[in-house]
């Protein structure tokens, strides 16, 4: 074989060879939201909150980090720890079920009028049946940050730090009190803090962060996809699971673009300014 062509054969296996490398753009967002802690897409812009304790405000905010207009959410209760959001073709969601310390008896999903300056259309209420002790305690699997909308349901995926996985609960969306227990579960071995879900891909995309102990700030960051999402046969859903390079940052919330590219935003956690990324696996 020639000289010239058998490098050019070694040089193009190379890169066939090559592993793909994870790619991801970064924005700062103002300290507005600081703690953004849901994302949803809304006027070609983004819809965020901020969690644990912040204004009960929806923000809109642009691909370029500009907060483009507030939205005041009256009548509908405290922003105790609004964690998550996500939308259908009438309303917004917004999963107030942040329980860090499994004590919380006033869990909630707000029902938002997508058409109406996001007026208050009822609370969904919910308590976990299988929870009976509400003492304060660090490692328990009542909490949750992933909310995402299938149907005429709701799905919730569970924050667990005491066995590494997350549940999934399913409840109408409709106002009223429901008692809820987990009819799924994927062994992550993280804890999950945002979910979304594109029905026209059949995929739903989770993201999360590994366990200290200490209660310290985890360096591993991770995006999930679970692909054939079908909740009426999960058994032949798949899952993946990307690191996400961007060290300290908490990554608190996912959209999807499509099946190999991602939004994600991270709260500032003291060390700077919130963040929106395009990551693309």
């Amino acid at each position: 074989m020639n000289k010239t062509i058998l490098n050019i054969f070694l040089i193009l296996f190379f890169f066939a060879c090559k592993k793909k490398e994870n790619t991801i753009e970064r924005q700062f967002l103002p300290l507005e939201i600081n703690e953004t802690s849901g994302l949803e897409y809304y006027n070609e812009n983004f819809i965020t909150h901020n969690d644990s304790g912040g204004e009960p405000v929806l923000y809109e905010f642009n691909k370029n980090g500009k907060i483009i207009s507030k939205s005041k959410i009256d009548n509908c209760g405290m922003n105790d720890d609004w964690e998550d959001l996500t939308s259908d073709n009438e309303n917004f969601y917004v999963a107030n079920s942040g329980n860090n310390y499994g004590e919380r008896k006033d869990l909630s999903i707000l029902i938002l009028d997508k058409k109406n300056k996001f007026r208050c259309n009822g609370k969904i209420k919910f308590n976990y049946k299988n929870q009976i002790n509400f003492e304060s305690k660090s490692k328990h699997p009542y909490d949750s940050e992933g909310l995402i909308s299938v149907g005429n349901k709701l799905i919730i995926f569970s924050k667990d730090r005491k066995n590494l996985i997350t549940e999934l609960y399913a409840i109408p969306k409709k106002p009223g009190s429901y008692e809820i227990e987990p009819f799924y579960s994927y062994n992550v071995n993280s804890l999950i803090t945002g979910a979304d879900y594109n029905e026209f891909l059949k995929l739903v995309s989770l993201v999360g962060y590994d366990f200290v102990e200490d209660g310290g700030e985890s360096e591993n960051q991770y995006l999930y996809t679970i692909s054939n999402f079908d909740i009426d046969n999960l058994s032949q859903s798949r899952v993946k699971k990307y690191k996400i390079p961007v060290g300290k940052a908490q990554i608190e919330a996912v959209k999807i673009i499509d099946d190999s590219s991602f939004w994600l935003t991270s709260e500032d956690e003291g060390n700077g300014l919130p963040r929106l990324f395009k990551f693309k696996i």
